[in-house]
């Protein structure tokens, strides 16, 4: 535009001043005009291509940015989707969480509600065990002494340790230990044996109507079956000499041996006759024929009523009945026999041996049971 203007103004520029002063150039201007313009036009050019070069960065810049911009729109979309997500997954994670510390709070209540069963359930067994064993105990304490024996006791408390045992609880050790001590006491007692005291009441019972009485003579064995063993030794060396002997000693031997043997015989035929015996009771030999049936009766009563008190373990009882037995056997009976010797022998092992002793009560076992099955 300035180019363009330049010629036109120059007109007016030499009127304005004088003709004068300045000096002809139209020829100079002429001949720079052709280059300023062709610089001109190169700069102008140059100054496009300057500008569409920079509209093109400006536009692709814009594009790009456009591009990042709408990236980073999608991105920030999906980044508020995937927060929004995080966000419910959160949520969900937290109710999750709330539910797991529900359910492990549930959990934990119904692991103490069941250790607590388990305990309580542990202490049942305990008493229970405790309860059965002291039942027991009591039963066998009772059965003892009914019967006078000590085998139930002792049987019970060898049960009651092993069922301790198994249990193997150490809070129960007390009582094993107390069991332990009142086992070794009822080992110990003295118990009689009623068994074998009744069987030989019994056979003192069989034995009564075998008794000779004194009022009545018992009969007198022969000389045959008293002194043929004391004959037989005799005729033994006699009969070894004779053979060496002739024949008329041999024959006055004989007739001494049959005319000793013929006295002897008439004098145990004549002892036989008188009969002395020594009485200490005399009412003893008073006991008419007729009667003897009934003190023999009576002597069974007597030792059967001593059985039956044993068996009842009524010692006093049959103390009584056996001491009157004695006396009954030594008052009229003849205590030089044989039969009379042993029935007196028997009865009195019986009397000896009858005694109220009793078993050994399991104090200990029993206050240590009480002691366990105490509440704590």
């Amino acid at each position: 535009m300035n180019d363009d203007s330049s010629p036109a103004a120059e007109p007016r520029t030499v009127a304005s001043t004088p003709v004068a002063a300045t000096p002809p150039r139209g020829p100079l201007l002429w001949r720079w005009s052709g280059p300023i313009v062709l610089l001109l036009t190169l700069v102008s050019l140059l100054a496009l291509a300057l500008a569409w070069r920079a509209d093109q960065r400006v536009h692709s810049s814009e594009r790009e940015l456009v591009k990042r911009q709408q990236e980073s729109a999608d991105r920030a979309a999906e980044a508020m989707l995937l927060a929004r997500q995080a966000q419910d997954a959160m949520r969900e994670a937290t109710a999750k969480v709330a539910l797991l510390e529900a359910r492990l709070g549930e959990v934990a209540l119904q692991r103490g509600q069941l250790e607590e069963l388990v305990r309580s359930v542990a202490r049942s067994r305990d008493e229970n065990l405790v309860n059965d064993i002291e039942a027991a105990v009591r039963a066998a304490v009772q059965q003892s002494a009914l019967t006078g024996s000590a085998e139930p006791l002792v049987a019970t408390l060898k049960q009651s340790d092993e069922r301790l045992a198994r249990a193997n609880q150490p809070r129960l050790e007390p009582i094993r230990r107390a069991i332990a001590r009142d086992l070794d006491r009822a080992k110990a007692s003295g118990v009689a044996d009623v068994a074998t005291l009744s069987i030989k009441v019994d056979e003192v019972v069989r034995m009564v109507d075998e008794l000779p009485l004194l009022s009545a003579s018992e009969p007198r064995s022969d000389f045959a079956a008293e002194d043929r063993p004391v004959v037989e030794k005799a005729r033994a060396p006699a009969a070894a000499a004779s053979a060496s002997e002739d024949l008329g000693d041999r024959v006055s031997r004989e007739l001494g041996r049959a005319s000793r043997f013929f006295a002897d015989n008439i004098w145990s035929e004549i002892r036989s006759l008188v009969r002395i015996t020594p009485i200490a009771n005399p009412e003893a030999m008073l006991v008419a024929p007729d009667q003897v049936f009934f003190l023999r009766e009576n002597l069974k009563l007597r030792l059967l009523n001593a059985r039956l008190a044993l068996m009842a373990r009524q010692f006093d009882a049959a103390q009584a009945d056996l001491k009157w037995a004695q006396g009954a056997i030594e008052r009229y009976f003849n205590r030089g026999s044989k039969r009379t010797q042993i029935a007196t022998e028997m009865l009195r092992q019986v009397a000896q041996q009858a005694r109220g002793t009793g078993v050994a009560r399991p104090d200990d076992t029993l206050a240590a049971l009480a002691t366990v099955a105490a509440p704590r």
